[in-house]
Order: structure tokens, then C-alpha cells, then sequence
């Protein structure tokens, strides 16, 4: 492969990606686009639940309780009510998500030290959110459950001696958003990278050049790999910045260093572009390539890479499917980096995968390229 080859096709595509504003658009400010769209629009923190309370105790241990969801930050007490025919009517009209309904005996209990409960009915229509507003629920009334148990202790010996200190390490707070950056990130150069490539080739057969490059004096890799440099250097700038965007409107941390970033990241993008050049000799038509890129980057980056859906919760299949998605690897070694800190000796498999899905797509391009020429 000839080195002065190589730089005569970077060049041309260089200057062909100058005239094509929409190949830079997709590549410069869609992703900011779709990083501020979704890191917005996707999380799982819920903040400002529609709180009911019936207090049938009207003590001041009640009013503690009550204080304590009002101002844990997630819950707003939007009405007070007094009988069960009330519930009903607020959690049918979705007025409200939660109902906490405090016992008659909660105040006389508690001072005793005797066993009580205060009972949280969810509207459980959306799954999600009531699994999260009955864990904030939950740790609400355990935090309470400590404070009684630290003062009954006080007032006589008997009482439980021991409790869980949990210690959450790396994402203390449980924001969601940490977990669903790195996520977006991968999506969005994937998504990015595979449809700006795709298109390339492709646009040189719909304007009649191909005929010209096939006799011109260049082999297949080199003409694949000339075709990928541009928009590497252009994805990778746009990658990092989406990495800097993140850091700056999402406080996503970045505990270890630059360089295995870098590396990790390039690593992914090489992959993905070459992908792309893969989908590019199949088509015929960018439209067709447009929607060939769609389906085979999309869908298996948001669904198989553990992005939103755990992996260890599908069944066996898809588990084995998704050992042939770079996302998969990529996103393990970028919540790896930017969240634990920690240094490629411990995500070395993650980047041999990434490495090897990069050689062989290349590789596949490249022969499938020779023999649509030959």
C-alpha cells in the first residue's frame, strides 16, 4: 500500500467533504443536537411526585413524617385528604402518584417504641416510576425507622443493635444521568460515525465517479482507508466534544486519564466508520445506505449494548448476540474511565474486542470493495 496513494484519496475526500455541508452537519452539531435532546429528555431521576396524605393521627410524629417526604426534594404535597373514597378519586384522575396514609396509633406507637407501619399507596400505571417513587418511599421511612430506633434505645436498652450502612461507590447520589451519559455518547458517534460513511461511496456511484476511481491506480485498502482517515479525525473531534458538553451540562466526572479516553474512543469510531464503508459497498442508493446504517447501528446500540437494558437480565440468546455489538465493549470502558477512574490494565479485553471489530470490518470493506471492481 503506498503511502502517497493513501494521502491522494484523504485529500480528495478531504475537499469533497468541504462541499458537502450535510456530511458535516451530521458529523459537527447532530451529535450536540442529540446529546442535549436526549440527556435532557432521558432520566430515570423523578423529582416533584404529586404527594396526597391522609393523617389520621394528627401528632406531631405524623407531621414529622409527612416533613420528611416533603422535604426529601423528590415528593410535593399537593392535598390532604381524609377517607379512602378520596384516594381512589385522586390516584383515577392521576391528580396524584402517592398517598401516604398515616395510621391512627402512629404517634402513641412510636413514643412506646411499639412496632408501626405507615402505608404509601403508588399508582403503579407506569412501572417504572412506581418501582422508583416506592424506593424513595422506602428510604424515607427507613431513615425515620433509625432516627425511632436511636431514641428508643435511648429510653430503654431493648431495641435492635444492628443495622446497614450502605456505601455506594462511584455514583453515590444514584443519579441516573451518570449511568445514561456514556450511554448517549456511544449512540451518538456510533449513529453518526456508521451514516456518514455509509454515504460516501455511495454518493460516488450515484455522480458517475466510481467508474473513475475503479481505473485509477488505487488498490481497495487503500482506497477504504483513505475514505475512513477524513472522517475520523472530523468524528473524533466531534466525539470529544460531546465527551466535553457532557461534562459541562451534566457534571459527568472524569476520574481517569486523557490518553485511555482517547484510545478507547478512537479504537470505537475506527470500527464504526469502517462499518459504515462496509454498508456503502452493499447499497446502491444513499437512501438505501441511509436506512441500512439506521437499523444495523441503531437498534443494536440502544437495545443490546446494555445502554438502557441490563445484559445479565436477557435471555441467553441475546446475551450471546450482543458480544458481536462494539457498544457493548466501548461502554464498558468508557463508565470504566470516566466513572471508576481506573487504568487500561483493568479494560484491556474491552479494547482488544473494539480493536479486533475494527481490523475485521476494515478487512471485510476492503474485500467486498475488490470485488464489486473486480
Amino acid at each position: 500500500m503506498s503511502v502517497s496513494k493513501l494521502l491522494a484519496v484523504t485529500v480528495k475526500e478531504m475537499r469533497q467533504i468541504s462541499r458537502d455541508r450535510r456530511t458535516l452537519m451530521i458529523l459537527l452539531f447532530v451529535p450536540a443536537f442529540l446529546l442535549l435532546l436526549y440527556g435532557y429528555a432521558l432520566n430515570f431521576d423523578i423529582r416533584d411526585i404529586r404527594l396526597a396524605v391522609q393523617d389520621n393521627n394528627r401528632s406531631s410524629a405524623s407531621r414529622e413524617l409527612i416533613s420528611a417526604f416533603v422535604n426529601s426534594g423528590y415528593f410535593d404535597l399537593v392535598e390532604e385528604v381524609s377517607s379512602g373514597e378520596d384516594i381512589v378519586r385522586l390516584l383515577d384522575r392521576g391528580a396524584v402518584r402517592a398517598v401516604l396514609v398515616v395510621p391512627a396509633r402512629f404517634g402513641a406507637d412510636v413514643a412506646t417504641g411499639v412496632a408501626t407501619s405507615a402505608q404509601v399507596v403508588i399508582d403503579g400505571e407506569n412501572a417504572n416510576t412506581a418501582t422508583t417513587v416506592m424506593g424513595y418511599s422506602q428510604g424515607i421511612v427507613r431513615a425515620m425507622s433509625a432516627r425511632y430506633e436511636v431514641q428508643a434505645r435511648l429510653d430503654s436498652p431493648a431495641g435492635p443493635l444492628l443495622m446497614v450502612e450502605p456505601r455506594v461507590w462511584y455514583n453515590p447520589e444514584l443519579r441516573s444521568t451518570l449511568f445514561l451519559v456514556p450511554g448517549l455518547i456511544a449512540y451518538i458517534a456510533m449513529l453518526t460515525a456508521v451514516v456518514s460513511t455509509a454515504l460516501s461511496i455511495v454518493r460516488e456511484k450515484e455522480m458517475g465517479t466510481m467508474e473513475q476511481v475503479r481505473m485509477a491506480p488505487v488498490g481497495s485498502m487503500t482506497y477504504v482507508l483513505g475514505k475512513t482517515v477524513p472522517y475520523f479525525f472530523i468524528s473524533l473531534a466531534s466525539a470529544m466534544g460531546i465527551v466535553a458538553l457532557a461534562m459541562l451540562l451534566f457534571d459527568l466526572p472524569m476520574r481517569g486519564s486523557w490518553p485511555a479516553l482517547l484510545l478507547t474512543v478512537s479504537l470505537f469510531l475506527v470500527g464504526a466508520l469502517a462499518f459504515g464503508l462496509l454498508i456503502s459497498t452493499l447499497a446502491e442508493t444513499q437512501q438505501v445506505a441511509f436506512q441500512l446504517a439506521l437499523l444495523t447501528s441503531f437498534l443494536p446500540t440502544l437495545m443490546l449494548s446494555g445502554f438502557i437494558f441490563p445484559i445479565p437480565s436477557m435471555p441467553p440468546f441475546l446475551q450471546a448476540v450482543t458480544y458481536a455489538v462494539p457498544a457493548r465493549y466501548f461502554l464498558t470502558a468508557l463508565r470504566a474511565i470516566v466513572l471508576k477512574g481506573v487504568g487500561i490494565a483493568e479494560f484491556w479485553p474491552q479494547l482488544a474486542a473494539l480493536g479486533a471489530f475494527a481490523v475485521v470490518i476494515v478487512t471485510l470493506a476492503s474485500l467486498r470493495l475488490r470485488r464489486a471492481w473486480a
